[in-house]
């Protein structure tokens, strides 16, 4: 994979998993949000070849879902590791 197909990939899979991840995890900034996205990619391609899923035709749509819910993963860790609190203290 190009290097340029990687970021544009990366946004798009870092935005959905960041839709599908559970909880409200708008408090980490965009560009971790594009990172953890070129991490799913990553991860979810080589996942999906040590299960085999990389040798079909045509586009390979459980391929796409690994690299969604990896990217989803690495949002929560994200938000969890180092997500700023939206609760004021008092």
């Amino acid at each position: 994979m190009e290097i340029i197909g990687l970021i544009v990939a990366g946004i798009i899979i870092g935005l959905l998993g960041k839709f599908v991840a559970p909880g409200d995890k708008d408090n980490i900034p965009i560009w971790l949000t594009v990172l953890c996205g070129i991490g799913g990619v990553l991860i979810g391609y080589y996942v999906a070849g040590a299960l085999g899923v990389d040798k079909t035709d045509g586009i390979d749509w459980l391929r796409w879902i690994i690299s969604i819910a990896v990217a989803a993963v690495l949002v929560i860790a994200a938000s969890t590791l180092t997500g700023r609190s939206n609760r004021s203290v008092r």
